[in-house]
């Protein structure tokens, strides 16, 4: 029998209040209660790097000095996820790594063969992509699944199996546990079993990779290793995807199992990864941090007292998390509206795909207040988006950061920004909004089931969309190119369409660049790409910055959009710590496009390119500035509008009526921002 102590913090969180504790005693007695709990430390040696011999390639034939758009998709789950196979989805990572490229699959619901009965192909391959899958139960994934397995009739894998839901799993509860434990009856007292297991999981998810990695000249596509690290402590969202330089990787994944503390799992990375002297090298990509109650980008420290740990621990993220997923299936984490403490341009393209109003507010609820973040409030249990914070969003924490800066000599939110899909289906970069099949197999495999809300079948899908893609600027589609974009910060993300943008900012940057012959070597020449930092100022003016962004051109099935507009968003902290924000439309702008409801036909005058350059008027040279570009598509219909008109009118799921996800939306790219620091 568990200890008390092993109990779900919300039991005590409720026990607490039952008998009129006040919220901080209460969070006081779960913190003591679980202080005994989880499995105990482990042995770092698990986890070190092995070093892989040095492959010898020849150069790419294909290699730009001035970087080209490569597309791909860092964010991707196949039949070793827990929750995609509970989905009924068969398709393994090197499954997914062919519709990547090209290839086609089989998704749910299975025939009596087993096979899926859904062919879909991507309509664009992809230039790179990593499968993601969730590392926490690989072993229990394996065992369970088996009918061979000594443990396959186990209680807890009967428990597992019979799972209607991934969320109804013994398995997803887990990863809501501070100090989760794994299951005696499958893994063994001694936790070997589900180890030899996951260590043949984790063998395939790298063969497959090293398989379809190319390294021969032709560089057609680049195959990365990856996992997922899924903490959803205390119910918040604190999941991170981990992606590797090359073949060098650890002996082992360190999961939410294994490490609780995301802080934990950099330490790790950097001591027996990137500073171990195997050639392992790997960073950390957020993601979700719309469901994160404020915690993805929480200025709290847990655990790292003083201003001198808490400058450390800052280093130390930014070392590991150079980039941030700012969108996918679940939605936008750019930015939202209506949050009190955010001062400034009341922005209505923050509206855009809010996964989090549909998923988990009723309609007439009213919003939730702030999110707590006094003492202990890293400890209080919050399911889902229980609270607002403006840390539950990339555009604010990267103002706070410099606020974070000024105080402790470190920005631990310096990042880039990207995009990927969170497929569980295998379909890394299948994000075509008219023909999209959905991302949870079986879950979403039929329309109706795709376009039903919550009220309807319980778990809704309708507020899931395809999610989106990374661009990186790269000399080469290669491991090492990529990898090293990614650490520059040179990427950006799209929410599907593959729109390039550029953004460069200079003190010399002419306010007519748009005019010269060569816009791009102008802007090389004379200032710093996205993703860098200004240099020092030189002279008394404000610095210049110019976006040029090309349209998607689509495909003959499905033609891209045209541009409506780019923008450049600002964001500063003023002498009393708020948060300010300007959004400025620095090409294109209101042009009156639309598009036909009835028909999803796109209407309106729109652009193929756009370039703008903007010099700051107000720019303040002794206050930190960031600031990246947004190119914003003319309206289009969402994937539920298409799909509703596919359907009778009297079989349309309320999905196709309710107003919590808008029909129509605007797609769009985001850059990596580019940031200013007064000198000394």
């Amino acid at each position: 029998m568990k200890s008390l102590a092993c109990l779900s913090p919300d039991v005590f969180e409720r026990a607490g209040s039952a008998i009129g504790l006040s919220r901080p005693w209460r969070v006081v007695a779960v913190v003591l209660l679980l202080a005994g709990c989880g499995e105990g430390p482990h042995d770092p040696s698990d986890f070190s790097a092995q070093a892989a011999p040095k492959a010898e390639r020849e150069p790419c034939r294909h290699r730009d000095p001035g970087r080209m758009a490569l597309w791909g998709d860092l964010h991707v789950h196949t039949a070793l996820s827990s929750d995609a196979w509970n989905y009924d989805l068969e398709v393994r990572p090197s499954g997914a790594y062919a519709y990547a490229f090209g290839d086609s699959i089989l998704l749910p619901p299975r025939d009596a063969s087993g096979q899926g009965t859904r062919e879909v192909r991507i309509d664009r391959p992809l230039d790179f992509a990593a499968v993601t899958d969730h590392a926490e139960f690989f072993g229990e994934q394996v065992l369970c699944s088996d009918p061979a397995s000594a443990v396959y009739e186990s209680e807890t894998c009967r428990a597992i199996r019979a799972s209607t839901e991934p969320s109804n799993s013994p398995l997803a509860l887990k990863i809501m546990h501070p100090f989760p434990t794994r299951d005696d009856d499958v893994c063994g007292e001694d936790r070997e079993r589900c180890r030899q297991a996951l260590d043949g999981a984790w063998q395939e998810v790298i063969d497959a990779a090293e398989r379809w990695n190319d390294t021969t000249p032709a560089c057609e596509r680049t195959a990365f290793i990856a996992y997922e690290y899924s903490s959803h402590r205390l119910g918040s969202n604190l999941h991170r995807n981990v992606i590797f330089r090359s073949s060098s990787v650890p002996k082992r994944p360190a999961s939410y199992m294994d490490v609780q503390r995301e802080w934990q799992l950099w330490e790790l990375l950097q001591e027996e990864c990137n500073e171990s002297g195997t050639g392992c090298q790997a960073i950390s990509i957020p993601h979700n941090s719309n469901i994160s109650n404020g915690r993805m980008f929480g200025l709290d420290y847990p655990g790292a007292g003083g201003v001198a740990a808490q400058a450390e621990r800052a280093a130390l993220r930014i070392a590991i998390e150079p980039i941030v997923e700012v969108m996918q299936h679940k939605g936008d984490s750019e930015c939202r509206r209506g949050i009190a403490s955010v001062l400034g341009t009341d922005d209505p393209l923050c509206d855009f795909e809010k996964f989090e109003n549909a998923s988990f507010r009723r309609r007439g609820d009213p919003d939730p207040g702030e999110c707590y973040d006094g003492p202990f409030g890293d400890w209080l249990p919050r399911l889902g988006p229980s609270c607002l914070s403006p840390l539950s969003y990339v555009r604010y924490a990267l103002t706070a950061g410099l606020a974070e800066e000024e105080r402790i000599g470190v920005n631990p939110y310096k990042f880039g920004l990207m995009a990927s899909t969170d497929t569980h289906n295998a379909m890394a970069g299948g994000v075509e909004e008219r023909s999209w099949p959905g991302h949870l197999g079986i879950a979403d495999g039929v329309p109706e089931r795709r376009l039903a809300t919550e009220e309807e079948v319980g778990m809704g899908n309708y507020s899931n969309g395809p999610g989106g893609l990374i661009g990186v600027w790269a000399e080469e589609n290669s491991r090492s190119a990529i990898f090293d974009a990614m650490r520059r910060k040179e990427v950006f993300g799209t929410s599907g369409p593959r729109i390039e943008p550029r953004f460069y900012a200079g003190w010399s940057l002419p306010e007519d660049l748009c005019d010269a012959p060569d816009v791009m070597a102008l802007a090389e020449t004379r200032g710093v790409p996205m993703g860098a930092d200004l240099p020092e100022r030189s002279g008394e003016g404000a610095p210049v910055f110019a976006v040029w962004a090309a349209r998607d051109p689509g495909t003959a099935s499905a033609p891209g959009g045209r541009l409506q507009r780019l923008q450049v968003i600002k964001g500063w902290v003023d002498e009393d710590g708020a948060i300010h924000e300007e959004v400025i439309d620095v090409a294109g702008g209101e042009n009156g496009a639309s598009v036909d409801r009835a028909t999803c036909r796109p209407t309106g005058p729109g652009h193929d390119t756009l370039c703008g350059a903007w010099r700051d008027p107000d720019f303040d040279p002794a206050r930190r500035a960031v600031y990246y570009a947004r190119v914003v598509e003319n309206p289009s219909c969402r994937y539920s509008a298409w799909q509703c008109l596919e359907l009778p009118e009297d079989e349309r799921p309320r999905g196709c009526s309710d107003d919590l996800m808008s029909p129509v939306q605007q797609e769009r790219a985001w850059t990596s921002p580019i940031w200013y620091t007064p000198a000394g």
